[in-house]
């Protein structure tokens, strides 16, 4: 499943994302904070296609994962960084989210945690 979506891509998937994908394919959370929406592969390849790669200074191009509530997207770079944007746009500015994926996920759980 994984192979067919990585063969449309025309930059580098991070390794991180592969992963990822091999054990999720999707998560909803619209209770946590605004809501955080982990997006399934096939749309992820599909915003590429119609996107293309999320352009950020000093990074490799990253690919847009997931979404908060409010519009923002995050998106993933070659070097593991995630990136959230600044406004609910493609094309502004994005910020350093998280060192890597796993930091991400884990002030993911730290968020639902705190909810319980």
């Amino acid at each position: 499943m994984i192979g067919s979506y990585t063969e449309r891509f025309t930059v580098p998937i991070p390794s991180d994302l592969t992963t990822m994908y091999w054990v999720i394919d999707e998560v909803s959370l619209p209770d946590v904070e605004n809501g955080y929406f982990i997006h399934p592969a096939s749309l992820v390849a599909g915003h590429f296609r119609e996107y293309g790669a999320v352009q950020i200074d000093g990074e490799e191009p990253a690919l847009i994962f997931a979404s908060d509530g409010g519009g923002h997207l995050f998106a993933l770079a070659g070097s593991g960084r995630v990136w959230r944007s600044t406004t609910a746009s493609w094309f502004d500015q994005f910020d350093l989210a998280a060192a890597s994926l796993q930091e991400f996920f884990a002030g993911l759980s730290r968020q639902i945690s705190g909810q319980l």
